[in-house]
C-alpha cells in the first residue's frame, strides 16, 4: 500500500509517517521497483496503533513502549496497565494545574475595572 493510501487510512500525514519510519517507530516500509514506499497491513495497524496512542496523549517514547508490549505476545497486561496508569495520573495533574491557572485567571479578571483607565490590576499582578 502507498504511503498516500496509508496517510488517508490512518489519518497521518505522509510526513508524519516518514518520520515515524526514520525514528524507527514502525519499521520500513518495503520499497518497489519504482522506488516508492510499500507498507503491509501490519504497518498500517501499528500506524493506527500510535496515532490512537498520541491521541490520548502518550508520548512517543511510550507509544515505543506499548508497540513493543503489543509485538510481544507473552507480554504481561500489568506493564501495559501501568503505562496507562502512569498517563492518566499525569493527565490528571495537568488537568489540576489548568484549574488553577483557570482560578488565577478569573481572579485577575475580575480585579481588573476594563475601563478606559491606564491602572491595570493584571498588569500590576503580572509584575509583582
Amino acid at each position: 500500500m502507498n504511503i498516500s493510501k496509508v496517510a488517508s487510512i490512518t489519518g497521518l500525514t505522509s510526513k508524519t509517517i516518514r518520520y515515524y519510519e526514520s525514528i524507527g517507530l514502525i519499521p520500513a516500509a518495503r520499497r518497489q521497483e519504482n522506488g516508492y514506499r510499500d507498507y503491509s497491513e501490519q504497518q498500517v495497524q501499528e500506524l493506527r496503533f500510535v496515532q490512537q496512542a498520541r491521541a490520548l496523549g502518550f508520548s512517543l517514547d511510550e507509544c515505543r513502549e506499548l508497540l513493543e508490549l503489543n509485538r510481544n505476545s507473552q507480554r504481561r497486561s500489568a506493564d501495559v496497565k501501568k503505562i496507562a496508569g502512569e498517563k492518566l495520573a499525569d493527565v490528571e495533574s495537568r488537568i489540576q494545574q489548568l484549574e488553577a491557572m483557570k482560578s488565577s485567571l478569573y481572579r485577575l479578571i475580575e480585579s481588573c475595572a476594563g475601563d478606559d483607565n491606564p491602572q491595570c490590576s493584571i498588569l500590576t499582578a503580572l509584575s509583582d
